[in-house]
């Protein structure tokens, strides 16, 4: 399946306070850019990206940390046990919570339920953040489809920054990746990438693919190099043909 062209976008490295465009723009990363009357300006060091189609403006960091939002996806592991709930490291400055009754979909019987049992220090948990606020640690629920204990696959730590250079544009790096290597990746916004394939070759391929769009995220013409990488990759163990390549 081909993947989706591209768009040209203008990428300068720029430092705090480094005027980044004027106009009425779109900001992708109301985090990383500020606006002053009609100017836009950056608060970090790092790439700017000015797509002057869209009329929109983002800069991604070159180093950061995963900051907890409502609605966020994150691959959490489980660092401690209580008398109701799980606390689960998510790479962020708070624990999660998950509660037991989150997790059981039902009241819990501590005369029969031992927590332990049922997840217990260093098990992958992936959910979505519920709650959070100044008041109370991130709340961490596991309704939903795909939510719930990972079991099997490879667990990818990437800088959270990444992510949504991981994801791509509409999903566009996720999908390439998996079609191209038949896995399944489950991007958490904190990031943490869970990798389920068929086959160990397919895991080891997939999971250098992320490493190299973490390591070139801010480089243009990302989609492309990862294509060819994965294809030389996979004619190199003997997975698809030379001839393949060619086409």
């Amino acid at each position: 399946m081909s993947s989706p062209p591209e768009q040209k976008v203008e990428r300068v490295l720029v430092t705090p306070g480094d005027k980044l465009a004027e106009g009425d723009f779109k900001v992708l990363t109301p985090t990383t850019v500020y606006k002053v009357g009609t100017a836009y300006y950056s608060s970090v060091v790092g790439f700017l990206e000015l797509n002057a189609q869209e009329k929109s403006v983002r800069v991604i960091p070159l180093e950061g940390f995963y900051y907890p939002k409502v609605g966020d996806v994150v691959i959490g592991i489980v660092s401690d046990i209580g008398l109701t709930g799980w606390e689960l490291d998510i790479k962020a400055p708070f624990p999660g919570v998950l509660h037991a009754v989150d997790f059981l979909g039902r009241p819990i019987n501590p005369a029969k339920d031992n927590l332990k049992d049922i997840l217990d220090v260093g098990d992958v948990v992936v959910g979505k953040v519920e709650v959070f606020d100044r008041a109370r640690d991130p709340v961490i629920s596991t309704k939903g489809k795909e939510f719930g204990k990972a079991t099997g696959g490879a667990l990818v730590d990437i800088n959270p920054v990444k992510v949504p250079r991981l994801i791509g544009k509409k999903g566009s790096m996720q999908s390439l990746i998996e079609s191209e290597t038949g896995c399944k990746l489950i991007i958490g916004n904190n990031g943490r990438v869970l990798v389920k394939c068929e086959n160990k070759q397919h895991e080891d391929i997939a999971v250098r693919a992320i490493r190299k769009v973490e390591n070139e995220a801010h480089i243009s013409g990302l989609t492309d190099r990862i294509k060819e990488f994965i294809m030389v990759e996979k004619v190199r163990r003997g997975l698809t043909g030379a001839e393949e390549r060619k086409t």
